[in-house]
């Protein structure tokens, strides 16, 4: 497809997400979800279904939960309060990237719906692609103030790397860790802010989401209507839109530990569609709220020869300072990648805010990031 203008079809469902209030784990989750089934069919995909799951409907208790834990030991200080203090902080770690979320087990649970739909392979399976693409919105808050955030563009850029958002949480738990008096009132200072910033967040609306990530979710239709019409020869698709992913990547869990196992991890490759409207188009090389986790480069490889095959300019490589769905499929030891898209000051546009609406959504960037998925695909079976 051209990458200098957009089909308008994928404009208007844009519009239709963020006209939509998609709260994770909740009512709109589930109607958002029932709209793009009706879509996927509307484009051609005869094998569409929803999956209902349970998850938590908002990060923000389990990351306070870990604060007071960091608070705490700074308060008690001594072996206790350090042990504490890094416990926290690992398990932070566990939870933020999605591998292990114990807390959450005791915590408020809403029902979220995942969207699932087939396209056959024509003539023999080749390969299987799983497009990925969440479909809820984020709640806002201070702590996605641009302000917080705006400086450090040339470094960014130089580094083609984000800092990781968890960074505040790392250096409260290493401050309360210190043993020195400044560093447990600095570590028990820092993990009240942080407590006083998750209830913020959790009083906030949910933002329309239209870069973040109805961009996605368009793409992922406008895809499933080429790839129905024209299939590649051999190439299985799976169109998933999992909701939860901004709690903490729930609907992506509950789809690997339903079908995780059938997918056969040789043949299969996941790629996924987050934030497309923001203005380059990058792909991950490692994500990570805390930890860097890497993507494999031989995977990302494979968009940079679908590129050059299409005439398209091999998108970046960036390190993402938070976290995408893909990045459990590629703990399940499947083929991965996470295409994004960057603003020229190297984050992402609009980012959790209110003002993330259709009418600043970057157009030729959602273009270029579709015609690289499309070629993807093709790449696949090529």
């Amino acid at each position: 497809m051209s990458t200098d203008a957009i089909d308008p079809t994928v404009c208007a469902d844009v519009e239709a997400l963020a006209a939509m209030t998609r709260d994770s784990a909740g009512a709109g989750e589930r109607a958002s979800a029932a709209w793009i089934a009706a879509r996927l069919r509307a484009a051609g995909v005869e094998e569409v279904r929803t999956e209902p799951y349970r998850y938590t409907p908002t990060y923000t208790h389990a990351y306070a939960a870990h604060a007071a834990a960091i608070g705490v030991g700074a308060a008690l200080g001594g072996r206790a309060g350090r042990l504490l203090a890094l416990a926290a902080l690992g398990s932070l770690e566990l939870d933020v990237s999605g591998r292990r979320q114990w807390l959450r087990r005791w915590l408020p649970r809403g029902e979220g719906a995942n969207v699932l739909g087939r396209l056959p392979a024509r003539g023999p399976r080749r390969a299987t692609l799983v497009v990925v693409a969440h479909h809820d919105a984020a709640r806002t808050g201070l702590i996605w103030n641009p302000a917080l955030s705006s400086g450090g563009a040339a470094l960014r850029l130089k580094r083609r790397a984000m800092d990781p958002v968890g960074w505040p949480y790392a250096l409260a738990a290493l401050a309360a860790a210190s043993g020195t008096r400044a560093g447990r009132a600095l570590g028990g200072t820092l993990a009240l802010a942080a407590i006083g910033l998750m209830a913020d967040v959790q009083r906030s609306p949910t933002v329309p989401g239209a870069s973040d990530n109805a961009t996605g979710v368009a793409a992922l239709l406008a895809l499933a209507r080429t790839l129905a019409a024209d299939p590649p020869q051999g190439l299985e698709t799976i169109l998933l839109a999992p909701g939860s992913e901004e709690p903490g990547m729930g609907g992506m869990a509950a789809f690997l530990a339903a079908h995780g196992d059938t997918l056969d991890r040789s043949t299969t490759f996941v790629l996924g569609l987050d934030t497309l409207g923001a203005g380059e188009p990058i792909v991950a090389r490692a994500e990570g709220v805390l930890l860097p986790h890497r993507y494999a480069a031989a995977d990302n490889d494979v968009v940079d020869a679908a590129a050059r095959r299409a005439g398209l300019e091999p998108p970046q490589r960036w390190r993402i300072g938070a976290y995408t769905d893909p990045i459990l499929a590629r703990f399940a030891g499947l083929r991965t990648v996470s295409l994004l898209s960057i603003a020229p000051d190297g984050r992402y546009t609009d980012y959790h805010l209110p003002t993330d609406t259709a009418d600043r959504v970057d157009w030729s960037s959602v273009a270029r990031c579709l015609a690289l998925a499309e070629a993807t695909a093709r790449e696949l079976v090529a």
